[in-house]
């Protein structure tokens, strides 16, 4: 009999929680619709026949319907944007193709509300029109969340209504949005005052999403708006546009009265390199600096450096997103010279952080997580300690404003420093700072989840039994706190986080099934070979290789090349790809672009990802080889077919969520430092080895495999490498993000 745990408990009360919320009021307002009776605009049968003037609108908006659902291969009334996600298929196949025919019908059904006819087909080809437009903007689309769109289309039928009953602007001032935001152009004149108000409260109120649609009314009054308040969070992208050749984006920030903006394009004029002085706007807006005392920090890259740490000790909110990327990147320069250096002396690979204060050091750490080798985190974590004394480890984060700290104590946790860290503190303020690392999770906007994904990988590192007994307490602490107030992402977070926690360690294939049921995914330990195979006759496996053409690149390729010469594969070469294809065992086709020099790399994939369009081939499994400054154009690639993501490196939340954005189905295997190509080619082999036999690919018995193949190779760098490797059933972040995906989503179509 299986034993019903308080966590279990928690998942059912959740759903409970969220269908039978405030159930007698959700009671009276069933009767009352019961009463009422049904609205013009719920009609779902034509009360006259369609007028040829707008027969032709209605094929164009069905040709669409059809673009739409043959989407996934096949003219069946289902959209298929998941295998493994009925709910999400549901979603948007009942948006776009029945709820649009319904619409279509509600317009012609519209009453005429003392229109003349000639007038009122006027109007329906307006609505008409609209509907088409939308179709035509979701088609166009590569990777489109079905929930979203799905918010889209109810908001046309919305907006449509409430215009046609004269409350536009009612209807708009009550739901600023991006869904209306996508809607509003589509009926209404550019010059018109409800898209006026759109775009003033969105650019007000979401500054950082309307500052990159400033093309789209950059000539407006308007646009004055947006850029002002984008020059406080993302100045960057407002010097962008004042620095652009395109004269239209250029005046529409230079001609802005605001004092803010004004400096930015002071600094686009006068500063020797303006792209290196932006992150300190402050500095120069508030008159503590001058353009030319900044131009003489940033030619120096440690002062540099050290200034941006300034004024994240500063607590500067001015663009703080652009220092801050500054801050990443220029500290990234640091790991990588020490990365480089792995096999050096101490005192020569850590020559370039001497003298860097403790702060200097931490932000070093935490901003270049995605790629510091483990070697250069505990060599870097050593002298922030050193360095940091007297102080403790709490009073260092303090210091710092808590920045990132939920990152740096899932890094101590990920290389084993985390007790060290904590010994720094007195005991209250050890607990203290754990109570804060699980609290207050449900914050931020609902699919903010870069804290609880630095909880949920922390925790799968956690060796210590009573901090962990701790910490499993705190999140049930956590979620009776959640439900209290009736945060529906906080019940979610903390209900995953206790299921997650509760199976982290298992590592037998029952145990991942258990786990799999309990978050009501497909089975995180092992993709079904059925998943990989195409369409076509053959039922061939398609894989998609990337590789960039510099040094390591084109290393990377020729070891690559290595593993196809055992017989079983044939290897043939075009101008921009090489195509490797199985002579043994099941069909398996593999694209590789070449590595060519630098841009043409570039081209080479762009090539390759036009051959593959053109044969309608949708690689399942899809390999990054090469540095993370690439990484960004091979997740630009990523299509919702791809079922396996070897990113080798960078497997911070961020890449993660893009992965998932694209690919919801996709298992990951990522890195905790930089991949390696003589780790990455024998899991590579191990994952083919399972596929010319037609098999799953389970990632439990692959990982026992390779631990056991690496162990015997007797080399300890190696072994180290491996280890710093994740496979997906234990990738806690990623099956955190698609399960927390899958209940929040849930739980609104309960609410609905």
């Amino acid at each position: 009999m299986l034993r019903i745990t308080w966590r279990m408990l928690g998942l059912l009360i959740l759903m409970l929680s969220l269908t039978h919320y405030d159930s007698s009021a959700q009671g009276r307002r069933k009767k009352k619709q019961q009463k009422k009776e049904l609205s013009i605009y719920d009609v779902d049968t034509l009360i006259a026949p369609i007028p040829r003037q707008t027969q032709y609108i209605h094929s164009k908006i069905d040709d669409e319907q059809k673009k739409a659902d043959v989407s996934d291969g096949a003219v069946n009334g289902i959209i298929i944007y998941s295998e493994d996600d009925t709910m999400a298929n549901n979603a948007i196949s009942k948006a776009l193709l029945k709820d649009i025919d319904h619409y279509q019908i509600m317009i012609e059904n519209i009453p005429a509300n003392g229109a003349d006819p000639a007038r009122m087909i006027q109007v329906k080809i307006g609505y008409l029109n609209a509907l088409w437009e939308m179709l035509r903007k979701y088609n166009s689309r590569v990777n489109t969340d079905p929930y979203y769109y799905r918010r889209v289309v109810n908001n046309m039928r919305d907006m449509i209504i409430a215009k046609h009953e004269g409350n536009s602007m009612e209807f708009i001032k009550n739901n600023v949005n991006v869904y209306t935001l996508e809607n509003v152009r589509l009926l209404f004149e550019d010059g018109s005052e409800e898209v006026a108000y759109v775009y003033t409260e969105m650019g007000t109120r979401e500054p950082k999403l309307l500052i990159k649609r400033l093309p789209e009314f950059a000539k407006e009054s308007y646009a004055d708006a947006t850029i002002a308040a984008a020059a406080r969070v993302v100045p960057q992208e407002v010097y962008n546009f004042a620095s652009s050749t395109n004269y239209t984006l250029s005046s529409a920030v230079r001609r802005s009265k605001d004092p803010l903006v004004q400096t930015i394009v002071r600094i686009a004029n006068e500063s020797k390199a303006p792209l290196k002085a932006m992150p300190f706007l402050s500095d120069i807006h508030n008159g503590r600096k001058t353009i030319a005392e900044i131009d003489a920090i940033t030619s120096d890259q440690d002062q540099f450096f050290q200034n941006l740490v300034r004024l994240k000790i500063q607590n500067e909110q001015l663009g703080g997103d652009s220092y801050t990327d500054e801050l990443k990147y220029r500290g990234l320069k640091y790991v990588r010279t020490m990365n480089e250096l792995h096999d050096s002396p101490d005192p020569a690979r850590f020559k370039c952080i001497e003298g860097f204060a403790p702060e200097a050091l931490y932000f070093i750490m935490v901003y270049g997580s995605d790629e510091i080798y483990t070697s250069s985190f505990l060599g870097t974590f050593k002298r922030m300690l050193e360095r940091m004394t007297p102080r403790s480890g709490d009073q260092l984060l303090d210091t710092l404003h808590r920045d990132r700290f939920r990152t740096f104590i899932r890094m101590c946790a990920g290389y084993n420093t985390l007790n060290t860290f904590l010994a720094t503190m007195t005991p209250d303020n050890k607990t203290g700072l754990m109570k804060d690392f699980i609290a207050n999770l449900e914050n931020g906007k609902e699919d903010d989840l870069e804290d609880a994904v630095d909880v949920a990988d922390a925790f799968g590192s956690v060796d210590d039994a009573d901090l962990s007994n701790f910490l499993k307490q705190e999140v049930k602490n956590n979620y009776e706190r959640s439900f209290e107030k009736r945060s529906r992402k906080g019940i979610i977070v903390y209900g995953l986080l206790s299921t997650l926690f509760e199976g982290a360690k298992g590592s037998t294939e029952e145990e991942a099934i258990r786990q799999s049921q309990l978050l009501d995914l497909p089975p995180i330990n092992l993709v079904q070979y059925k998943n990989l195979t195409a369409n076509d006759e053959a039922g061939t496996v398609y894989q998609q290789f990337f590789f960039y053409g510099d040094e390591d690149g084109i290393n990377s390729y020729r070891s690559f090349l290595g593993n196809f010469k055992d017989g079983k594969w044939k290897v043939t070469n075009s101008q921009y790809w090489s195509t490797i294809t199985s002579t043994s065992g099941k069909p398996i086709t593999i694209y590789a672009n070449l590595p060519l020099k630098e841009p043409e790399d570039e081209t080479a994939q762009q090539k390759l990802a036009e051959f593959l369009a053109e044969k309608n081939i949708h690689p399942t499994i899809m390999v990054h080889r090469g540095h993370s400054y690439h990484l960004p154009l091979t997740l630009e690639r990523l299509q919702k077919e791809t079922r396996i993501v070897v990113l080798g490196s960078c497997g911070g939340y961020h890449n993660l969520a893009t992965v998932l954005n694209s690919s919801p189905d996709a298992h990951i295997i990522s890195s905790k430092q930089v991949g390696a190509m003589n780790i990455n080619e024998p899991i590579i082999k191990a994952i083919n080895n399972q596929l010319l036999a037609g098999k799953n690919v389970n990632w439990i018995t692959t990982w026992k495999e390779l631990e056991t193949y690496f162990s015997a190779k007797k080399n300890s760098h190696l072994k180290s490498l491996f280890d710093d490797y994740v496979p997906p059933h234990k990738n806690l972040g990623a099956i955190f993000i698609k399960a927390y995906r899958k209940q929040f989503n849930a739980s609104e179509d309960d609410d609905a």
